[in-house]
Parts: structure tokens; C-alpha cells; sequence
């Protein structure tokens, strides 16, 4: 009678710490000791008790059927931690895809078109992406799904070109990793480093993993430092350029626009402009990463828009202003600006412009900048092919394995296998490393295009279906600035960069120095470099629909309910409009910008 009493009074009790000390007592039992540091580290990459394998119903039972909806619960529900502040993703959407595109591709860009082409090219490139990301934040605040823009294909397209992106999403940034490795190891043979390049490789692979090991708040962190570097640096090279163009050098030679003259501001011609959008373009991959962190933010709502518009800023000031400068600082013709590579330190116009100076040691200092840059685009990658596989694996177009989650939020297998993929930087150690870094980029160097194309598409038919389906514009959490009509100019611009590749593949752009393509070999050879991603795209579109044989999705049957914030929206658009109302006016137009 008395133990019926005993554990009676045990289980009733809410506060567990006497009636527990009570059992311990009753049967001499020692109290659990605390776990060391290290235990909980180990403990940290068990196995996610909360996370959701995706249903057995996501292909169906005869293997033809995509099930739509299964997949659409088990991405909208993914554990992934949502640890990232708002401070992160603003700087993630400033600084985060600033790295060898901007700071050393822009030398060949400016090589092959000139200044003129260049701030053209990098101006409707910038439009057409300030429309994409508008178009991709109304999404991912109303459904900030994890694998973001792919799971938004699945939804609103075609599940089997939702395969297809998020396969071609994936193998980019599996590929930058490598690829941006190897451009740092190439960075550091600007001071003629006498440590073999393989050494540099592991040291920066290390480093990078490391980071992503550490969990969402880890690469939340690191950016945040790695963008601020970026920042200080470009708005540092902002000032000093426009002092060196007005004759404040040690030459007080005033500079103008004298190179716009001689040699000119065109070169290659329509040509030229066409070669120097698809250098725009990579410059620009990454953007998108403000949908891809959707998922890890504690607010979307509050944080996605505000990070949205910090990427007009973002275009404006630190690609189209810092350009401009570059076109005025840097002739066309300059021989330094060919390089051994696209990713030669010594080609950067950054670099070129500063040496010109007579400065002694900036140059040196821009190139720790490039090679900040650089890790920062390589741990990008890592965070982002990881969370990309993750979600493929969740909707069952990928290993089950790597929709593996641990404790943390962390998708350990998918880490893994971008680290793996890391390990073909070694090859930065062969005589034919320029020659791999050029194929690595064939591999990626289309990507974005169709990532970005998609995205837009996708909203089109999101818009379409939120009208067939009885809803409002006044429900949704965040409005699109550039609306349905920035998603068309984004679309079809992605077209016009697609067609402008293809002919600057088979009939590239005449070298400034050597001799121009003309060989069939060598222009079959120049043409899958710059289109080898189609290829693979349209492959696992058509084996994926021929396999599963997948429906276009029709609007009256599009998911626009799983994965929805639960969100009182009415009398939160009702407290923010109480509170805009007592705003000033400089406030207002602040926050309608940023």
C-alpha cells in the first residue's frame, strides 16, 4: 500500500526534483552525473529524434506517380535549425556571392568588352536579379521551405524540373567548392609562396568544413565577418578610386575619362557585350542565397524583406559604382589583365588599378581581400550544396541517407559529401591545374541562369494560382516591388543570357593577344566549356519525366497551403501599420528602401 502511495505521488508531481530525490533514496540510487563537453559534442551529431524521413507515398506505389504532397510536408517541415538572425541574413544578401566574380572576373570581362559593356552588362544583370530575388522573397516568406527555390519548381512547375534544378543546384556548388579552392591556392602564388599549393588546399578545405561543422549559427557568424571584410574593402576602394581618377595620386596625374577614349569604351563590339553578360552573371551566382537561408531564419517575415531590398544596395554600390571606377582606372588593353587563369589575382583590376598607383602594399592588402573573398564563396558553397542535397533527399530525388539531420540542425551526411567533393582541389597541385579550373567552371558556369529563370517562372505560376485558387495580394506577408511584371523581365532576360552564351560558345571572341579560335576542335572544345551545363540540366529533366512520367502542375492543383507560416496576418499588417504611420518621413522612405 505504501509503495502504490510512494509512486503515486511520483508521477503526479509536475517539478520532478523532490519526488525524484525521493526515488533515488528509495532505491540507493546515485544521481545522474552531468555529461562533459566532450560527450555533448559527440552526442550533438546523433541523430535528430524530431526530423522527418520523406514518406514512403513520394513516388508512388507503381513507381510512375511523383506524389506532390508528401513531398511538399516533408520540406516544409525540415528540422533544419532555424538558428540565422536577421543580422546574418542582411549581410548574407550585401556581401555574401562577393568573391572572385566581382574582384578578378570583372578583369576579364572588361578585357573582352570594355568599360562601356561592362557597366551595361552588370547593370541589366543586376536588374533582372533585383527582380528575381523581389520575386523569390514574396515565396519564401509565405513559404520558407527548405531547398527554397527547388522545392518551389516541384511545386509550381514540373516535380521533374524540380529534379532537375535541384540537381543542377547542387552539383554548382558541390563544383565551386573545389573550384574556389583552388582559385585561393592560386591567390597565394601572388607573393610567390615557395609551400606547394596542396598544402594551401588542405589548409583552407580544413578551414571550411570546420566552419560548416560548427552549425547554421557557425556559417551565419563566419559570413557575417567574411561580408564586413568585404564591404570595408570595396567602399575602401570606392574612395581611393575616385581620388586616383580626380588626380589625387602620388602622380597627381587626373585620369578622367581618358581610357574611354583611348582605347575606347566598346571592344569586340555586340560580341563583346554578349561574352561580357555570362562573366556578369557568374559574378552575380549567389544572390539567391537569401531564399536558401529562408528556412534557418527565426523570422522570415521580419528579416527575408528587409535583406531583399539590402540587395538592390548591394548591386548598385558595390558592383555597378565600383565598376565604373575600374573602367576608369583600368585600360582594356592592359596585358596583366589576361592572367593564367579566371581566377589569377594578378588579373584583377582591383589589383591592376592599385599598383598603378605606386602604392606599395595595398595591392597586397586587396589581395587578402580576394583571398577572404574567395573562402567565403567556398564556405557558401559547402552550406549551400549541403542543404540543397538534404532537400532532394526529403522529397526523395536523392540518397535518403543525406536527408540525414543531427542534433544541431546540421545535415551531416550532405556536409560530408561537399566536403568530399572538396578534395578536388588537390588537383591545384598538377601541371594542369588551370586547365581543371577551367572545366570546373564549364561545369557550374550556367547554373545560376536556369536557377534564376526558374525562380521567376515559378512565381508567375505562384501568382497565377494564388489568384485561381480565390486569394488576395492584400494576404500575402511580402509583395513583390517589381510584382509579376519583374518576374517576366527576369525570365525572359535569363532566356536572352542563355542565347548570347550559345553564340559566344560556337563563335567566341576574338583574343586581344594570340590567335583567334578558328580550329573545329577548338571551338568545340571553347563551346562545352561555356554550355556544358545544359547538357546535364536537360538530362536529368528528361530521364526523371521519362521515368516517373510527372504531370506539369496545374494551378487549381498547386500546394499552396503546406509549409504556410502561421501567421495572424491581419492584425500584424494592422500593428505594422500603426507603427508606419507614426514613422517621419525620412524613416519611411529608409525602410521602403531598406
Amino acid at each position: 500500500m505504501a509503495k502504490s502511495t510512494f509512486e503515486t505521488s511520483t508521477s503526479s508531481s509536475g517539478e520532478g526534483s523532490a519526488s525524484g530525490i525521493a526515488v533515488r533514496g528509495f532505491y540507493d540510487e546515485k544521481p545522474a552525473q552531468p555529461r562533459s563537453v566532450a560527450k555533448r559534442a559527440w552526442d550533438s551529431f546523433k541523430h535528430n529524434p524530431d526530423y522527418h524521413i520523406t514518406p514512403k507515398g513520394v513516388v508512388g506505389a507503381n513507381g510512375q506517380i511523383y506524389d506532390v504532397e508528401s513531398a511538399a510536408i516533408a520540406t516544409a517541415e525540415s528540422p533544419l535549425a532555424r538558428k540565422l538572425k536577421g543580422r546574418h541574413l542582411q549581410m548574407i544578401a550585401i556581401g555574401g556571392s562577393i568573391g572572385t566574380g566581382l574582384f578578378v572576373g570583372s578583369g576579364k570581362a572588361l578585357q573582352q568588352g570594355g568599360p562601356a559593356s561592362l557597366l551595361i552588362a552588370f547593370s541589366l544583370i543586376g536588374a533582372m536579379l533585383f527582380c528575381t530575388v523581389q520575386a523569390l522573397g514574396e515565396m519564401a516568406v509565405l513559404l520558407p521551405v527548405a531547398g527554397s527555390f527547388t522545392a518551389y519548381s516541384t511545386r509550381f512547375l514540373d516535380p521533374a524540373w524540380g529534379f532537375a534544378m535541384g540537381w543542377n543546384y547542387a552539383i554548382q556548388w558541390l563544383i565551386v567548392l573545389p573550384l574556389e579552392i583552388v582559385a585561393a591556392s592560386i591567390t597565394i602564388e601572388y607573393w610567390d609562396s615557395p609551400i606547394s599549393p596542396a598544402a594551401w588546399v588542405s589548409v583552407f578545405l580544413v578551414v571550411i568544413i570546420s566552419i560548416n561543422l560548427v552549425g547554421v549559427r557557425g556559417y551565419g557568424e563566419a559570413e557575417f565577418v567574411f561580408s564586413i571584410i568585404k564591404v570595408i574593402a570595396v567602399i575602401g576602394f570606392i574612395i581611393l578610386g575616385i581620388i586616383l581618377d580626380a588626380g589625387g595620386g602620388r602622380n597627381a596625374d587626373y585620369i578622367g575619362g581618358r581610357y574611354w577614349s583611348n582605347p575606347g569604351a566598346f571592344n569586340n563590339g555586340l560580341k563583346g557585350l554578349c561574352s561580357v553578360f555570362v562573366i556578369a552573371a557568374f559574378a552575380f551566382a549567389g544572390t539567391e542565397l537569401v531564399g536558401l537561408a529562408a528556412a534557418e531564419t527565426a523570422n522570415p517575415r521580419k528579416s527575408l524583406p528587409t535583406a531583399v531590398k539590402q540587395v538592390f544596395w548591394r548591386i548598385c554600390l558595390f558592383y555597378i559604382v565600383s565598376l565604373t571606377l575600374v573602367g576608369l582606372l583600368v585600360p582594356y588593353s592592359d596585358p596583366r589583365l589576361i592572367g593564367q587563369s579566371s581566377s589569377d589575382a594578378k588579373a584583377s583590376p582591383f589589383v591592376i588599378a592599385i599598383k598603378n598607383a605606386s602604392i606599395s602594399g595595398l595591392d597586397s592588402v586587396m589581395n587578402v581581400v580576394i583571398m577572404i573573398s574567395v573562402l567565403s564563396v567556398g564556405n557558401s558553397a559547402v552550406y549551400s550544396s549541403s542543404r540543397t542535397l538534404a532537400a532532394l533527399a526529403e522529397q526523395g530525388q536523392a540518397p535518403e541517407c543525406l536527408s540525414y539531420i543531427d542534433r544541431q540542425g546540421r545535415p551531416l551526411k550532405a556536409i560530408g559529401v561537399a566536403g568530399a567533393f572538396g578534395f578536388l582541389a588537390f588537383l591545384a597541385a598538377s601541371k594542369k591545374e588551370n586547365e581543371v579550373f577551367v572545366w570546373l567552371q564549364a561545369l557550374s558556369g550556367l547554373s545560376s541562369i536556369f536557377t534564376w529563370g526558374s525562380i521567376c517562372l515559378a512565381h508567375i505560376r505562384f501568382r497565377r494560382a494564388w489568384r485561381v485558387q480565390g486569394h488576395t495580394l492584400d494576404q500575402l506577408a511580402f509583395r513583390s516591388q517589381a510584382g509579376i511584371l519583374g518576374s517576366w523581365i527576369g525570365f525572359l532576360f535569363n532566356v536572352l543570357v542563355l542565347i548570347a552564351q550559345f553564340w559566344t560558345g560556337f563563335a567566341p571572341v576574338k583574343p586581344q593577344y594570340g590567335p583567334p579560335v578558328t580550329e573545329t576542335s577548338a571551338r568545340v572544345k571553347n563551346f562545352f566549356q561555356a554550355y556544358l551545363a545544359v547538357p546535364i540540366v536537360l538530362l536529368c529533366y528528361l530521364t526523371y519525366k521519362a521515368v516517373y512520367r510527372t504531370p506539369f502542375m496545374r494551378c487549381e492543383d498547386m500546394d499552396l497551403k503546406t509549409g504556410v507560416r502561421d501567421l495572424n496576418l491581419a492584425e500584424l499588417v494592422a500593428d505594422e501599420k500603426m507603427e508606419r504611420d507614426s514613422w517621419p518621413k525620412w524613416k519611411k522612405a529608409y525602410k521602403f528602401m531598406c
